[in-house]
């Protein structure tokens, strides 16, 4: 599987985007390349992109600090062992304890091939990833785009990337999910460039109007 590994990988999904696409071209011009916003890959990343899920940056963060300070190495094995006042400790929800209680079963058992992610189709992968209970697409497309590099996926769930496609299109109303998936679809191969781009973007604007993001 080709990979986004570096900011040259990104610039050359930029490039390609602002010569097919006006509305990528405007972002360009107006942000500049985006930030690779590479994650630790392995079930430590994953467990990250978990306990972010609609959180602010400053929140999940602290989160992660805490069970890192109060569960040591983040494993499957020993998040399967942590009792629930551990993990409760750390500020995690109990439907997040329940998805990560259940990723790390399904590791442990073998349900979920998880070091052989990244050598699968993106399709299989992300088949493979939504079977565990409560991870969902966004959850798998998130982790597969950051973690593993993924070039071609998108997140068309994401509020902020139908937000920022409204913006840089001029479009009346905020894209559904369905529409976004449609739309992404012009931005082949680079569908994870992309959306890195509506994410820029969404901040510029937001920043501007002086809505900061924490």
């Amino acid at each position: 599987m080709t990979v986004i590994a570096d900011e040259t990988d990104i610039q050359r999904g930029v490039d390609h985007l602002r010569q097919i696409c006006p509305h990528m071209r405007m972002i360009a011009e107006t942000c500049g390349a985006p930030p690779l916003r590479w994650r630790e890959h392995g079930f430590s990343g994953l467990v990250t992109t978990i306990t972010g899920q609609q959180l602010s940056v400053s929140s999940a963060n602290a989160i992660r600090a805490k069970m890192d300070a109060q569960l040591g190495e983040i494993t499957a094995l020993r998040l399967a062992s942590a009792s629930e006042d551990e993990l409760r400790a750390c500020g995690l929800s109990g439907p997040k304890i329940k998805t990560l209680r259940s990723l790390s079963e399904a590791i442990t058992s073998g349900s979920l091939p998880f070091d052989r992610l990244a050598d699968m189709p993106v399709e299989e992968a992300h088949a493979a990833m939504i079977k565990v209970h409560g991870i969902g697409p966004w959850t798998a497309e998130v982790y597969m785009m950051f973690c593993l590099g993924v070039p071609d996926i998108f997140a068309p769930a994401d509020l902020a990337l139908q937000e920022g496609a409204k913006l840089a299109m001029g479009l009346e109303t905020r894209p559904t999910t369905k529409q976004m998936a449609e739309i992404a679809t012009r931005w082949q191969p680079w569908r994870a460039v992309a959306a890195r781009m509506l994410w820029a973007y969404y901040g510029h604007i937001k920043k501007r109007q002086g809505v900061v993001s924490t």
